[in-house]
């Protein structure tokens, strides 16, 4: 295996772990929010909390996409990875905002792209294509 071929194998690995870490806290956002719609008040915190590590995680896996691509990895990832992570920004003002007209649609839709974003970098073809 050279020295390339190792970097960017790697670097797989990292976005592979960061996509489904993000996948994981992202999943557990609604769950958050319907406790606090079921009446348990404290449940807001921890969705508030959520929202800041969904945060976090979305912009870190923008920049491992971004190493990818420049290992020669796939474009696909990091152009997914930019649009969740604007849909996250605008998700999160407008959370704060109280918007839920457009926070509980654009978080479903959220939801459903990560996803498809996790299942298609776990598959191994996926890879294969190259760019």
């Amino acid at each position: 295996m050279t020295t390339r071929s190792r970097k960017a194998g790697v670097t797989l690995a990292v976005n592979r772990v960061l996509v489904s870490a993000h996948a994981v806290a992202i999943i557990g956002q609604p769950v958050f929010a319907g406790g606090y719609l079921g009446g348990d008040y404290d449940m807001l915190w921890l969705h508030r909390w959520g929202a800041d590590a969904v945060s976090f995680l979305a912009y870190a896996q923008v920049l491992a996409a971004l190493v990818l691509l420049l290992v020669r990895g796939p474009r696909w990832l990091l152009w997914a990875s930019l649009a969740i992570a604007a849909g996250e920004t605008a998700q999160y003002f407008a959370g704060v905002d109280g918007a839920l007209d457009l926070h509980i649609p654009l978080g479903v839709a959220l939801v459903v792209g990560m996803v498809l974003t996790t299942i298609a970098v776990w598959r191994p073809q996926t890879w294969r294509a190259g760019r």
